[in-house]
């Protein structure tokens, strides 16, 4: 019985930390105006980088910003107010701009900062709760906090005031990405690692191109055909008609089932599956992946033809893709 009024209280404390968090961002969005466009004209035209700060938990806000800049696109990077006390002020230059954390606006680490800021006419983005505060006063721009208690038992500890800052820098992050246009392209040439970057391959940077395309005719006999497959090593051969228009795609699998017959007589267009699905070749290798196993029923294709992008009604092969070089990709 104890352990279940424990585990209810605990459920009740998440509830109302989530449901205030939930209203605290709610709020702040209602208020997001003029002040916000401004910093992101700053973010946008600076021809330096994005040097990110804040002390404490904010601090540790400030970083994750930084880095979720600098992943879309935006140079930037954290700067500890104390250590650039100790040199590493030497980092910002007066051509990068200045993102400066504090809730209070008020914290003694970030003076040095903020002097630095000013002498050298870095543009300076304050980030707090209190317009009236040291930070804001000598800010450029500002992004203004909604004022509120935090969610902890005492009031004190930053829980609401950081998940404010959080999401207030990932929709700095986000304005800019659209502002610039910034691509899933541009996203993958800053993730070349892990499962994002794979996620981002093109179905042309992976496919067999043409000198590799096992290709037959209606007319070839399913013996021919065979040869052909066997010798590429896709496991399929396309049929095209005498425009080079791929009609018709035999599998492996389409041999063997049909072994009964004269193989040296009967031909491909006997036994061929009509209207094979193709793939753009810009195309996600994941979409690939999702069309050779998307007919419910029906036999899964392990390739899948590539054809241009333009125009839509072009069928002519340019490329194969096997869901082994998906696999040896990375991507699944």
């Amino acid at each position: 019985m104890a352990t279940m009024k424990k585990y209810a209280s605990d459920v009740k404390a998440a509830k109302r930390v989530l449901n205030e968090a939930a209203a605290a961002l709610t709020e702040m969005a209602e208020e997001i105006g003029s002040d916000f466009c401004k910093v992101v004209d700053i973010l946008d035209n600076v021809n330096g980088r994005i040097i990110v700060s804040g002390m404490g938990k904010s601090g540790h806000v400030g970083r994750k910003i930084a880095a979720t800049l600098a992943s879309t696109g935006s140079p930037s990077f954290y700067v500890h107010p104390t250590e650039a006390s100790h040199g590493d002020m030497g980092m910002i230059t007066a051509q990068d701009c200045l993102i400066v954390l504090s809730n209070s606006g008020e914290s003694a680490e970030l003076k040095d900062l903020i002097y630095h800021g000013l002498r050298y006419s870095i543009p300076l983005v304050g980030m707090s709760s209190r317009m009236n505060s040291t930070l804001m006063r000598d800010a450029t721009a500002h992004l203004l906090l909604p004022s509120g208690k935090e969610s902890c038992p005492m009031g004190k500890a930053p829980t609401t005031s950081t998940t404010r800052m959080m999401a207030l820098g990932d929709a700095l992050a986000v304005a800019l990405m659209e502002r610039r246009g910034f691509s899933s392209d541009d996203y993958r040439l800053l993730h070349p690692g892990g499962l994002l970057g794979k996620s981002l391959v093109r179905v042309k940077e992976i496919m067999h191109n043409t000198e590799h395309l096992p290709l037959a005719t209606p007319h070839m006999t399913i013996l021919e055909v065979s040869k052909i497959i066997s010798k590429i090593g896709l496991s399929c051969a396309g049929i095209v008609d005498k425009e080079g228009q791929l009609i018709g795609i035999i599998t492996d699998g389409d041999l063997r089932r049909h072994l009964h017959l004269n193989l040296s007589e009967c031909t491909a267009k006997q036994i061929m599956t009509k209207h094979p699905k193709l793939i753009q070749e810009s195309a996600l290798a994941v979409e690939a992946i999702a069309r050779m196993n998307s007919d419910k029923g029906k036999p899964k294709f392990s390739s899948i033809f590539v054809k241009k992008d333009k125009p839509n009604d072009d069928n002519k092969p340019i490329g194969i893709l096997h869901i082994h070089d998906c696999l040896k990709a990375g991507i699944f």
